[in-house]
């Protein structure tokens, strides 16, 4: 009965994490705390093929360099030092909204993340992406950009 109950459990949540955050999960795997939100991050799942999905409150926007758009649910493959076939994330590029593919630390050393865009890759400092940033709900955004565009 206990191994039965123990199974049932461990497949309605495979390897849902609630004990560390998604931010120390990144950092073990090689890469910089900052790539998801501070706030905003409900819970994530990584799964035994590395498989990682974050279940986010809404989709939001934070920045970077440039502006980040998470959807409500991010997903990757996970692996050290990169986040690849992302899915759920895009980065604002001359006022175009493009697909996040890739993101890779190949060398921690050498202080360079590289986010791949599809169109081009882009090499940014690493110290960008060393504190998780705040995340503004779209809506929000979206008022504040409509209102200053009428004030204008």
């Amino acid at each position: 009965m206990k191994h039965t109950l123990l199974l049932y459990l461990l497949f309605l949540h495979p390897l849902s994490t609630t004990s560390s955050s998604i931010h120390e999960l990144l950092r073990s795997r090689g890469l910089p705390a900052g790539l998801f939100p501070k706030n905003g991050v409900k819970s994530y799942e990584l799964d035994e093929n590395d498989q990682l999905q974050v279940y986010l409150e809404s989709p939001c926007v934070a920045k970077f360099e440039t502006r980040v758009f998470f959807d409500d649910v991010v997903r990757a493959n996970l692996s050290y030092g990169g986040l690849t076939g992302v899915d759920g994330l895009s980065q604002e590029e001359l006022f175009l909204w493009l697909p996040v593919k890739d993101i890779i630390v190949s060398d921690s050393s050498s202080g360079i993340i590289l986010i791949d865009i599809g169109l081009s890759l882009k090499t940014l400092s690493i110290s960008l992406f060393e504190e998780p940033p705040t995340c503004n709900p779209q809506d929000v955004l979206v008022e504040k950009n409509l209102a200053r565009i009428s004030s204008n």
